[in-house]
């Protein structure tokens, strides 16, 4: 779908008296869209003649979520979920944008694969899209004449990972970081580490190993040991790095506090790692096994105060659908690692909100101006006029309990059954277009490939 034929049938929408939440402040104001576009904020529009008219009263008015890390599986896992399956359930959680990882089948790591990957989105995602480039350790060539513009970033699995995506030579990470065209996007854990860990847990388990040794197989030094390397390639090389889903206090001694603005290393939280903790494996075992580990309450404590201080900068998902079959063994070795979580992303990153934690406008900087600011995304991320209109309508004070009914993944199943939430996404935008009105999906699919200006 082009940007121009995504806007050929759309309506005016008058977004009237909602408290809008951007750029560190809340305003009461209206919003008028006009072909996808914020056309206008202000007090007191008027309604062109065609307008739909939404009065917002007492809801909050937000940029939608750019998930800077999902998994959808397509190609080759569609079985588990899909651009348009897991897009779909995106929404409903907040989410207008989304950049996907390259572990496919085959993976995204040659020009080919790549734009295959934006050809199949076409027409078939809700959310706007963005594919990352993966790094392996004989593709090199590929990476120094990738279209910086082309990409959400380069991803680097500096750890255990699927098929050909763990990068361990040296000289490949040395290549890769001194010669990367745009962002590099590292998994880190220290895979002699986990191999080393995984003995010492078969011999004090034997063969049946408990979900809670999870985080000791894969645990602080594993971690750190992978995020410490990256970080000092970075600055070598001058790389411009973000480090995905850290999980432990000792990893947040490798990043400076502050303002996003200008940082050449970032790095970020996922909301399974701010909202779970090791205690939660007794009553959910595999179901929250995930790379890397939820750890303890007092990491999860310091990722949040990370958060408030600076150190952190972005809030994603890391959604990573498998089977119910695939995550209710109770062997641990066989049970798959990964979540899905796109549907209820808003709604956790605002219990942050309700918890006291951070702010309203923290949460937005940290799920939407940061990410569209690090990853230089066009037109996107903010309430301003002719920014794209990717918007989100909450209501902070609706409590609402996850139930199987419900769920939108293809896979079925979430760990959060049962759990309620304290807010409630009851509208989203994506382009102008109303894709979701609190219980159902439109059934349009109007995401466009992302533009980044680089």
């Amino acid at each position: 779908m082009s940007h121009e034929n995504a806007t050929m049938d759309q309506l005016p929408v008058l977004i009237s008296n909602a408290t809008l939440v951007n750029e560190g402040r809340q305003q009461q104001a209206d919003v008028l869209i006009q072909q996808g576009r914020i056309e206008r904020i202000d007090n007191q529009i008027s309604a062109p003649a065609n307008a739909e008219i939404i009065d917002a009263q007492g809801q909050y008015l937000l940029p939608g979520m750019i998930d800077d890390q999902v998994h959808f599986r397509e190609p080759g896992l569609d079985q588990k979920g899909n651009l348009k399956t897991e897009s779909a359930a995106a929404v409903a959680g907040g989410i207008t944008s989304f950049m996907e990882m390259p572990n496919t089948q085959p993976p995204t790591t040659t020009h080919e694969a790549l734009a295959e990957k934006y050809q199949r989105a076409v027409g078939r995602c809700t959310g706007n899209y963005a594919f990352y480039f993966g790094a392996t350790n004989d593709n090199i060539e590929a990476i120094r004449s990738l279209d910086p513009n082309q990409a959400a970033g380069i991803k680097v699995f500096m750890g255990a990972s699927t098929g050909n995506m763990l990068v361990d030579r040296a000289e490949t990470l040395e290549q890769i970081f001194r010669d990367a065209p745009c962002l590099v996007a590292t998994h880190c854990e220290d895979t002699p580490s986990i191999q080393h860990n995984l003995r010492l847990a078969k011999e004090k388990y034997g063969v049946m190993i408990p979900a809670s040794a999870h985080p000791e197989i894969r645990d602080v030094e594993a971690c750190y040991r992978s995020s410490s390397m990256a970080v000092a390639l970075a600055k070598e090389h001058g790389t411009r790095l973000h480090v995905l889903h850290l999980t432990t206090a000792k990893e947040l001694s490798l990043f400076e506090a502050g303002p996003i603005a200008g940082k050449q290393i970032t790095a970020e939280a996922c909301v399974h790692h701010l909202y779970f903790s090791q205690d939660d494996y007794a009553t959910l075992g595999n179901q929250i096994k995930c790379n890397p580990a939820i750890k303890t309450s007092d990491d999860r404590a310091a990722l949040i105060r990370a958060l408030v201080d600076e150190k952190l900068d972005i809030i994603a998902t890391d959604h990573a659908p498998h089977l119910w079959v695939e995550k209710s063994s109770s062997d641990y070795l066989q049970a798959a690692a990964g979540l899905p979580l796109v549907q209820h992303a808003m709604p956790l990153a605002l219990e942050l909100v309700h918890q006291g934690h951070l702010s309203l406008e923290a949460v937005v900087a940290k799920t939407s101006h940061n990410v569209a600011q690090r990853y230089q995304v066009k037109e996107r991320g903010y309430l301003r006029e002719g920014y794209w209109a990717d918007l989100i309508l909450v209501d902070m004070n609706q409590p609402w309990t996850v139930n199987s009914e419900d769920l939108m993944y293809r896979c079925g199943w979430s760990p959060l059954k049962g759990r309620t939430f304290q807010s409630r996404i009851n509208r989203t935008w994506v382009n102008g277009y109303p894709v979701w009105d609190g219980q159902n999906h439109s059934g349009r699919y109007p995401g466009i490939a992302l533009e980044f200006q680089r």
